[in-house]
């Protein structure tokens, strides 16, 4: 059996103008990057605003588990059966972040017969985009502690800086640093620290402006530290606010490529959705929704994390309006939900799969409240047996859900044509009723307790004294009105990774509260959550490398 990077290294790839014809785009619509990779210019994309837009369909899924659940490559394979079945369909989705990549999964561009490729180039440098975004946040920071060292005309205190550094990879001997050390001439010595740069801000206002002009002026109101008085310093404070946006200037602009069945794919921006809002860029998508039928789109992790960003904070903000959600499970995984051990998932167990659809029942009921209409992909495992499904289907079909089987990873867009036809149906027949879960007029203790009760199941929230002050604080500020982005562990539905299934009985706990001015939220940061992960013991990256001829291995 072929490994997904063989898979990927033996397709035949289209060039991308011919790529971008079947969007109606030519070659002048395009910044060519090589012969497989383009940017789509914002000459074009103004072009276009003024076209009706196709049907938004999200993929999300349940909390991932060790035994996989297959979100990407349902998206990129659903995609692909949706133009077998003769639709004009389109993909967007985010870029994977190194970190990631060289730790714990490796590539992250679909797999098997349902990969976006070239999958070497975009999990590796791409195009430049997140190398961008980190050289702008550390701008940033340079320019801050410049201001530090020549005197601090802005009466910053150095010990209410809450501006990081940023580098995409998972390093953890940079979470907690001391720069400026070496005397007077290298700096003002103080404590400090880097984020993966898919945590940055930078990143969650690149994907959420929709023009130039927006990101500009998200920039230029991010908050970087405070005064010895309490007042809130920016990025304009710091006059920072052209040059940032300058190295943004190709960044901001939605790159092209293809799937293996030669579908179109817009992969812009890369925020997590455990730390950040998880989503792929408002430009891509909006761009997506002018040029196709249906736009088939992702957001990280489970229901409970990236499908309540994407609904909440995302569509809130740039007016989107979602017709479905494609919610992924698979057999294995729930099995791991209901109890079940990584090395017992070969076997039947009907009692432990049907405990552990409590975890997809959670997220159908919450889809539901969004007033949103969807269907359960079943990823398919050769392991699966048909008592298995059947219950599965049984459990679903009663909370008036449908089901439907997908094999895109073994064979491609045939494999998910069951999928596919379904979610058509419903796209025909039912009517999406999209709201957002919470006014954002209700005090911010309150937004985040409707999450922490309405979405995971909590009973309630705590939240430290270092919050509450906090919450007062932004209060003063007028920052009460922003929505609530949520980072916590993706495992589970609380904020304790352990708590698999559907648990109950719990309450989450708000550590920090981090205002993201420029995106337009205010970031919770719950149980132990960290904004700069750590490799694991055995890194994927060990298993990497690049032959005399160039073939590259181990990255998938």
């Amino acid at each position: 059996m072929l490994t997904d990077v063989q898979i990927a290294q033996n397709a035949k790839m289209e060039p991308i103008v011919k790529i971008a014809a079947k969007l109606n785009l030519n070659e002048d619509d395009l910044e060519l990057y090589g012969k497989y990779k383009a940017k789509v210019s914002l000459e074009t994309i103004n072009r276009l605003s003024n076209e009706k837009d196709g049907k938004l369909v999200l993929v999300t899924a349940i909390n991932p588990t060790p035994a996989g659940e297959g979100k990407t490559t349902t998206m990129i394979g659903l995609a692909q059966s949706l133009n077998r079945l003769g639709k004009k369909a389109v993909v967007a989705m985010r870029e994977p972040s190194l970190g990631p990549c060289f730790g714990v999964k490796g590539g992250a561009a679909g797999g098997g017969y349902a990969q976006v490729v070239p999958m070497e180039d975009i999990n590796l440098h791409f195009t430049g985009d997140i190398h961008a975004i980190t050289t702008a946040n550390n701008l940033i920071s340079a320019m801050l502690d410049n201001v530090l060292q020549q005197g601090n005309s802005l009466n910053i205190d150095p010990r209410q800086i809450v501006w990081k550094r940023t580098v995409d990879l998972n390093d953890r001997a940079l979470r907690h640093i001391v720069v400026g050390l070496g005397g007077k001439a290298n700096g003002v010595a103080r404590e400090d620290g880097f984020d993966i740069t898919v945590a940055s801000e930078v990143m969650g206002v690149l994907c959420l402006a929709d023009s130039l002009s927006d990101l500009k002026k998200r920039i230029a109101r991010m908050i970087v530290a405070y005064t010895y008085d309490g007042k809130a310093v920016t990025v304009d404070d710091l006059k920072a606010t052209g040059a940032v946006t300058l190295l943004l200037k190709d960044a901001i602009k939605p790159n092209l490529v293809q799937t293996l069945e030669h579908t179109p794919v817009f992969v812009h921006g890369g925020p997590f959705a455990n730390i950040a809002h998880g989503c792929n860029s408002v430009m891509a998508t909006k761009l997506a929704l002018k040029l196709s039928e249906i736009t088939v789109t992702e957001a990280g992790f489970g229901a409970d994390l990236g499908a309540e960003k994407f609904l909440d904070i995302k569509c809130r903000q740039a007016g989107l309006k979602p017709d479905a959600v494609v919610i992924v499970a698979t057999v294995r995984a729930l099995k791991m939900h209901g109890g079940l051990d990584k090395k017992d998932l070969n076997h039947e167990d009907l009692e432990a799969l049907r405990k552990g659809i409590a975890n997809l029942e959670k997220h159908i009921e919450n889809i539901q409240s969004y007033g949103l209409p969807s269907v359960v992909a079943i990823n398919a495992f050769p392991t699966d047996t048909e008592k298995e499904l059947s219950l599965l289907k049984e459990i679903c079909e009663a909370k008036g859900v449908k089901v439907a089987l997908s094999e895109v990873w073994a064979k491609g867009g045939e494999g998910g044509e069951e999928l596919a036809k379904t979610l058509l149906a419903i796209l025909d027949k039912e009517e999406s009723n999209y709201h957002p879960l919470y006014s954002l007029d209700l005090p911010i203790a309150e937004k985040i307790e409707t999450i922490a009760k309405e979405i995971y199941g909590a009973d309630g929230v705590n939240f430290t004294k270092k919050v509450l002050s906090k919450i007062e604080r932004f209060n003063n500020q007028g920052l009460d009105k922003l929505p609530i982005c949520i980072a916590k562990t993706q495992y589970s539905l609380s904020d304790d990774p352990s708590l698999l299934g559907r648990p109950s009985g719990f309450k989450i706990t708000v550590n920090d509260l981090i205002p993201n001015v420029g995106s337009g939220f205010l970031v919770a940061i719950c149980g132990d959550i960290m904004r700069m992960p750590g490799l694991p013991k055995v890194p994927a990256a060990n298993n990497m490398d690049i032959k005399e001829d160039g073939e590259i291995v181990g990255l998938f």
